[in-house]
């Protein structure tokens, strides 16, 4: 007998049970469906336009900048330096007799450009130079603060330095190294004094470029430069005698020991 029947019968309805209760109506699995926001080119800019949005500020930004860095004339320099035509050249010799004992050596010869020390670290590693290898120099000077990042890389790798270049019969010549060439030289773990080759210096400018102040420039220059020559173990004397001239002053070799520019003097390259 049903609850109907029970009802209409007078008999008392017993209590519902919880597995009497009817079942609950199907949930429906989709409400409804987002609207549609289109398909390919647009439907894609519209679901993602604060990404695209972000991505065209970044990009636009990097361009800008890229062109600001381009635009300006050592930008040029520096890659045309780097990767067209290098100011400077080399030329590995191996076993080059040194000072009593033979050496592998890299040679470097011309300006020192915008680009030198990326130039130069690159032609170290394609030399294999191991500490108390031979760099070997003969340079007018260029730039400065390129002459000082290579001079703390021929430092860091123990390297020793020379003034001078090598013949066709791979015998050590005498040569010049001057202006910023001198920082180059600095670097050497061992500066070597070679009969006949000579060391100049001279003051250096600044230009204050982008309207900066030249007396600030020229001694924020001084700084670095007195703060590299003493890593270096070389005397501020240096300094002293380059602000001296405008001209190229060639010290002799009691002004370089004195000032500890030159360390040992090779035996027997002829000049």
């Amino acid at each position: 007998m049903d609850d109907r029947q029970q009802r209409g019968s007078g008999l008392p309805v017993p209590p519902k049970r919880p597995w009497d209760r009817p079942a609950p109506a199907p949930r429906r699995e989709l409400e409804e469906e987002a609207p549609a926001e289109g398909t390919g080119a647009l439907g894609f800019l519209r679901r993602h336009l604060m990404s695209v949005v972000i991505f065209l500020l970044v990009a636009s930004g990097i361009l800008i900048q890229a062109w600001r860095d381009l635009s300006r004339p050592d930008a040029w320099d520096y890659w045309k330096d780097l990767y067209s035509t290098p100011s400077m050249t080399s030329s590995a010799v191996d076993n080059v007799e040194f000072d009593s004992r033979r050496r592998n050596a890299l040679v470097l010869r011309g300006k020192i450009g915008p680009a030198a020390a990326s130039w130069f670290r690159e032609r170290l590693d394609e030399a294999r130079l191991k500490p108390g290898d031979l760099v070997l120099l003969s340079s007018p000077g260029g730039d400065l603060a390129q002459s000082v990042i290579m001079g703390e890389i021929i430092r860091s790798r123990g390297l020793v330095t020379a003034v001078g270049t090598v013949d066709s019969a791979g015998e050590i010549r005498s040569g010049s190294c001057a202006s910023a060439c001198v920082f180059v030289f600095a670097g050497g773990a061992m500066r070597y004094g070679i009969a006949g080759s000579r060391l100049g210096v001279h003051r250096f400018t600044t230009r204050g470029e982008g309207g900066g102040d030249p007396v600030a420039d020229t001694q924020r220059t001084t700084g670095l430069v007195l703060a590299y020559l003493k890593r270096m173990g070389i005397s501020a004397s240096l300094v002293e005698a380059m602000s001296a001239t405008a001209d190229i002053h060639w010290l002799d070799s009691r002004q370089a020991i004195e000032m500890n520019l030159v360390t040992a003097e090779a035996r027997g390259p002829r000049s």
